[in-house]
């Protein structure tokens, strides 16, 4: 088989880049000090591991994952995790899409708190399925977190007033709210390590998600919501909740799709990790056959990457203290082990923070802000507003298209990418300011929507790549935790802001230029290296 770097090589037979032999082990050597397998392991995948035994082990893994190369198994995993990354981008879109409509009928004194509700639920569910999928395993999460999505956006279309649906936002943001963590951690520890860029492609579903939902959001609140707040009352305003029926429906078809229609197996990284590692073979095994391949991978390379006498404790005593070890929060300390693996942890928490609040800050209330500026502008009609929107969105796909061309560009990289993307967004919402007609304000909008995507897509592919994943859910949370935190601050600075002014569009322009000013410092570069 090939290895990661493209040498050719055996599993158990020749030792993987920085991970100890087979004869090794039989010597009783484990080949690599604590102090070597960080060092190695920062090398071979720009990660650092502060687990040597589980780092060469990984690499096993890596390579059994490369000699079978991209076939259908991640190729069907592809379609299904877009569901994930879809529905990540297409809800909070619902909220701000039917935020105006529901002020006009309910007459909130603060109708950010909608906004509001939604971050919290996110913020929620990105720590449970963030943390969870690290416990009991990805499998679980990836399809329980579009089943209660899409249960409480049906069951909204209920809400009799303004505290319900604020309730029913939080709820499904529940469920919407774990998918990053759990998808990204799904789909790139079944990728080898020759396709990581799919991880980047994936955004293109977040985009296509945006243009789904104001394509669907335009008849139905365009034409049957109330124009303003005036005697606007439930029968007027029914479109709204015809949105969400069709957009909680659409999430039930998805969860369906993945339950009943596609076997999606526990990642062989994560079995490993909590010394499952029969299972872990087994699973390598099955991806192989789906893809019509074979793997080589035997128990005995997992078990040659350990020091000579250590074996894994099957009795009764030591399951339960396994799973008592769960509950602590060594997954956390394990990110902030070494201080380069500190750095690295704290810095990305910081930029998801910063993009956490810059954008929702913009974004959630574009339609809104969009219709007050038309409104200067002469024309603030809803059916205007939501073609705007419509036009604002499509403007993502390429987005992510370039997005996962660029990530693979040698100097560039993600770094590169993600720093002048992020730099590029903050520009684009200072050019709005510009604006002195309806049609500027769009073009500036349109490429702020534009490089804003290129950004999520890098982030979000970037991010998962340099957490090892034994860690990598509890990483993926700690990243969406600090970001949903700090996106509950977006609505809340909105009930006091004045959006008449371009006061929250300058906040946000800058948040982004700090961010983007913090990727250049990062310490890794993932591009061209497989993810442990």
């Amino acid at each position: 088989m090939s290895s990661i770097n493209g040498e050719p090589s055996k599993i158990g037979e020749t030792s993987l880049p920085g991970s100890p032999s087979r004869k090794q082990s039989e010597d009783g050597r484990d080949g690599l000090s604590q102090e070597e397998g960080l060092v190695e392991g920062f090398r071979e995948t720009g990660t650092i591991s502060t687990d040597p035994v589980y780092e060469a082990k990984a690499r096993v893994l890596n390579a059994a994952i490369q000699e079978i190369g991209m076939g259908w198994y991640q190729w069907q995993l592809f379609i299904v995790v877009g569901f994930g990354w879809a529905n990540d981008n297409l809800w909070p879109i619902v909220t701000s899409l039917i935020l105006t409509p529901i002020a006009n009928e309910f007459k909130p004194a603060y109708p950010p708190i909608l906004s509001l509700s939604q971050n919290i639920g996110l913020l929620a569910g990105a720590m449970f399925w963030g943390f969870g999928c690290d416990i009991f395993g990805r499998k679980l999460a990836f399809n329980l977190t579009l089943l209660v999505t899409g249960v409480f956006g049906l069951l909204a279309f209920t809400s009799p007033n303004f505290v319900a649906i604020c309730i029913f936002s939080a709820l499904w943001s529940f469920g919407v709210g774990g998918n990053l963590p759990v998808d990204s951690a799904v789909f790139l520890e079944f990728l080898p390590g020759s396709h990581q860029y799919l991880l980047t492609v994936l955004s293109i579903d977040w985009a296509l998600a945006q243009v789904v939902a104001t394509l669907i959001a335009w008849p139905l609140l365009g034409h049957r919501t109330c124009q303003t707040e005036e005697n606007c009352t439930r029968a007027a305003n029914m479109g709204w909740r015809y949105f969400i029926i069709v957009m909680g429906g659409l999430c039930m078809v998805e969860f369906v799709i993945r339950f009943l229609f596609f076997t999606v197996y526990e990642s062989p990284k994560y079995l490993m990790g909590k010394g499952l590692e029969e299972q872990a073979v087994k699973v390598v095994h099955e991806v192989a056959r789906r893809n019509g391949k074979t793997s080589t991978l035997t128990i005995e390379d997992l078990r040659a990457c350990e020091p000579s006498g250590a074996r894994q404790q099957t009795d009764t005593r030591a399951v339960l203290k396994r799973k008592l070890e769960k509950l602590d929060l060594s997954h956390v300390r394990a990110l902030f082990a070494t201080r380069q693996l500190a750095f690295s942890t704290s810095l990305i928490m910081t930029i998801w923070a910063l993009i956490g609040l810059g954008y929702p800050l913009y974004n959630n209330f574009l339609p809104y802000l969009q219709s007050l500026r038309s409104i200067d502008f002469g024309d603030g009609s809803t059916n205007v507003t939501y073609r705007d929107t419509l036009v604002v969105a499509a403007f993502g796909i390429p987005g992510a298209l370039l997005g996962g061309y660029l990530v693979e560009v040698p100097r560039l990289g993600r770094k590169g990418t993600l720093c002048l993307a992020t730099l590029m967004t903050g520009g684009f919402l200072y050019g709005s300011t510009t604006a002195r007609t309806s049609g500027a304000l769009l073009g500036w909008n349109c490429g702020f929507n534009f490089s804003g995507s290129i950004m999520y897509s890098v982030l979000y592919a970037y991010t998962p790549e340099i957490f090892p994943t034994k860690d990598r859910g509890t990483g993926n949370a700690l990243t969406a935790t600090s970001n949903r935190v700090f996106g509950i601050m977006a609505p809340i600075i909105a009930m006091f802001a004045n959006l008449h002014t371009a006061v929250p569009v300058y906040t946000s322009g800058a948040l982004f230029f700090l961010a983007g000013i913090l990727v250049s410092l990062l310490p890794f570069e993932s591009r061209g290296k497989a993810s442990l």
